[in-house]
């Protein structure tokens, strides 16, 4: 069978997942528009790339989440056939924050204040879980395509997600998450915890309202998010707001004018014209021989990791 992305059109792995259109790339292979045979139903997969180490470990943590909430995008399921190892969840059509930000610059005070609530919701319901997400940033925040309506963020990619507090699932001094995003505990290898996650938000909150990412952030600029905004990038976790419940209920205490919502547009819909995806090619896949040991270790892995929720 021919590895090359393009080729792998009309597909079925393990007669569930028909891929009909390559969408995009990551860390973990190529993301594709599928179809899932048994329902009917439109659905993105992951379409797994060459397996290390520290892939397979992303694999497993990802494919292991299970929280369902209306701000929250999970995998649902995974399967394995021949050269294919596939992770499947939602299909969100509308992109990312981060295309948001290339395509408006900075948002206006209201939106910025509704994405921000959208995301303290599904962050108050991976918190309740047990996990920390670890990698809040816009490329990781889907949007719905709500075309005129007001914006619907899910927070999506749990690869290098964790249990609270769990040190098997951190590297000292090496650090885990994307530089600029992380809190100065998490940069210095700390064990996962939630309020990493909130500073993060503050990182995010800031790039939407000055349209700068955080490498290039200086001080926090005069603005209705400034007092949320102050209690999320302190960089002392001590110090630092405590919870995402906590942040959604200073965020709702403040003078925030309405939305303007500039519009999200169906960002796949070019998939009924039969034009390419935006994606790059992913990276090769695993042979037979290599899928049947990481499906070995993966089983094995499950057996531990689902002791998280025990």
């Amino acid at each position: 069978m021919s590895t090359h992305p393009r080729s792998r059109s009309g597909t079925v792995v393990a007669g569930r997942y028909a891929l009909l259109e390559q969408v995009g790339a990551g860390g973990m292979g190529s993301v594709w528009r599928a179809r899932d045979e048994r329902t009917g139903d439109e659905v993105a997969v992951k379409v797994l790339g060459r397996p290390g180490s520290a892939l397979l470990a992303r694999f497993v943590r990802e494919q292991a989440v299970r929280v369902r909430h209306p701000h929250v995008v999970a995998p649902h399921g995974w399967a394995a056939e021949d050269d294919l190892v596939v992770l499947a969840m939602e299909l969100v059509r509308g992109g990312s924050v981060a295309d948001l930000l290339r395509e408006h610059g900075p948002l206006d005070a209201g939106t910025v204040a509704l994405l921000v609530e959208q995301l303290l919701m599904g962050l108050g319901a991976v918190h309740a879980a047990g996990l920390v997400h670890r990698d809040v940033k816009p490329a990781n925040l889907m949007l719905e395509a709500t075309c005129d309506g007001g914006p619907h963020l899910r927070l999506g990619d749990f690869g290098v997600a964790a249990p609270v507090a769990d040190r098997r699932f951190t590297t000292v001094p090496g650090a885990i998450g994307t530089d600029g995003y992380m809190a100065p505990e998490q940069a210095r290898g700390a064990a996962p915890d939630p309020t990493q996650d909130l500073y993060a938000v503050g990182r995010v909150a800031l790039e939407l309202v000055t349209g700068l990412p955080p490498l290039e952030q200086r001080e926090i600029p005069s603005h209705p998010l400034r007092p949320l905004l102050e209690r999320l990038l302190v960089p002392d976790p001590e110090q630092r707001i405590v919870s995402a419940e906590a942040a959604l209920r200073l965020l709702r205490r403040l003078p925030v004018p309405p939305p303007e919502c500039p519009a999200v547009p169906d960002r796949l819909d070019r998939a009924s014209t039969g034009a390419p995806g935006p994606g790059t090619p992913g990276a090769d896949v695993v042979g037979w021989a290599a899928v049947a040991g990481l499906l070995t270790v993966i089983a094995g892995c499950l057996w531990v990791l689902l002791g998280w929720w025990a």
